[in-house]
């Protein structure tokens, strides 16, 4: 895994900053224009580091040696009140991300049936990990916790004063997030989509 990491590691700050760009897109498509602005819908890496979430982070999971990998950019601003219908809006906002982690997923998976058997062990390795990671980094974003993707999801089906004491959560979210980590809970979700990413994927055999 060694010779391999460096590579991950921008592969997969890469794969967070598409996620973010995601965001800021389809906010753009709904007609928000916020993010293109003040310059976020860019590949530039340098205007999407957040100094904790893309490396201070990494560095202690790798450090540690933690089974998994999270890294996170530096949020896209989005700002609902141009939306048709906000609630709605800021569900496509939010799905996005994930999905955009997905589609990495799969197209690496897909690079690899095509081309694995020609390329060298450690970019396949590359490929395989990387490929895992973005579904790690879907399924983590889809836990409902505010401010993760998947609170968006479920706010949009929320109303009054539910949807109102969901997102004051908001405040505390991150910290509840980390003592999820701490505790293994998100682990064992992680897990089983690990395990099943890396089947439906076919990425068992680049894994070894």
């Amino acid at each position: 895994m060694l010779m391999e990491m460096p590579l991950v590691l921008v592969m997969v700050f890469f794969s967070v900053v598409c996620h973010e760009i995601a965001h800021g897109y389809t906010a753009y498509r709904l007609g928000d224009p916020t993010a293109s602005r003040m310059g976020r819908l860019s590949f530039n890496p340098i205007v999407h580091v957040d100094l904790f979430g893309t490396i201070i982070l990494p560095a202690i999971l790798v450090l540690t040696h933690s089974p998994f990998l999270f890294a996170w950019a530096k949020p896209v601003p989005v700002n609902p009140a141009y939306f048709r219908d906000p609630k709605k809006g800021m569900m496509l906002v939010a799905i996005a991300g994930p999905a955009t982690n997905l589609l990495i997923a799969i197209a690496l998976a897909v690079l690899l049936f095509l081309t694995g058997s020609f390329l060298p062990a450690f970019l396949t390795k590359t490929f395989a990990y990387v490929s895992v990671i973005n579904v790690m980094l879907m399924v983590f974003n889809l836990v409902p916790i505010p401010p993760l993707d998947g609170s968006r999801i479920v706010a949009r089906f929320l109303k009054g004063k539910t949807l109102f004491n969901y997102m004051k959560l908001e405040r505390y979210g991150m910290f509840i997030v980390f003592a999820l980590l701490f505790t293994g809970v998100i682990s064992s979700i992680l897990y089983p989509a690990m395990n099943l990413s890396v089947r439906l994927l076919g990425l068992a055999q680049y894994l070894r």
